[in-house]
């Protein structure tokens, strides 16, 4: 003979307890998930240039040295063609689609505005 046991009535028939945690009069203040006013640099970085708080290009001007004559040329960031330098000719960095890829031995720095 085997013996079953049948668990009490309470557990059977479960009760809507969702309905009575909830009252029409309150209101949930949730708080907000991000400031507005003060994002973080880095999202701020990542977005498009025109959803920013303030908005500011991505692309920018550098002085790029070349690595055989280490003489400086002025290069846009997303430049669309190949530049070559002034003294020896080298190539100094190469159109990828968005921004320009320096050649490997080519140091640049960034121009103040």
């Amino acid at each position: 003979m085997m013996l079953v046991t049948v668990p009490p009535a309470q557990f059977l028939f479960s009760k809507n307890t969702h309905a009575q945690e909830k009252e029409p009069n309150t209101v949930k203040k949730m708080p907000l998930a991000k400031d507005l006013l003060r994002p973080l640099i880095d999202h701020e970085r990542r977005q498009h240039k025109k959803k920013r708080l303030v908005q500011s290009p991505n692309s920018y001007f550098m002085d790029v040295k070349c690595p055989g004559c280490y003489k400086i040329t002025t290069v846009f960031s997303h430049a669309q063609t190949v530049v070559l330098c002034v003294g020896c000719s080298t190539v100094l960095c190469q159109p990828k689609g968005g921004k320009a890829r320096l050649t490997e031995g080519c140091s640049f720095r960034r121009k103040q505005h």
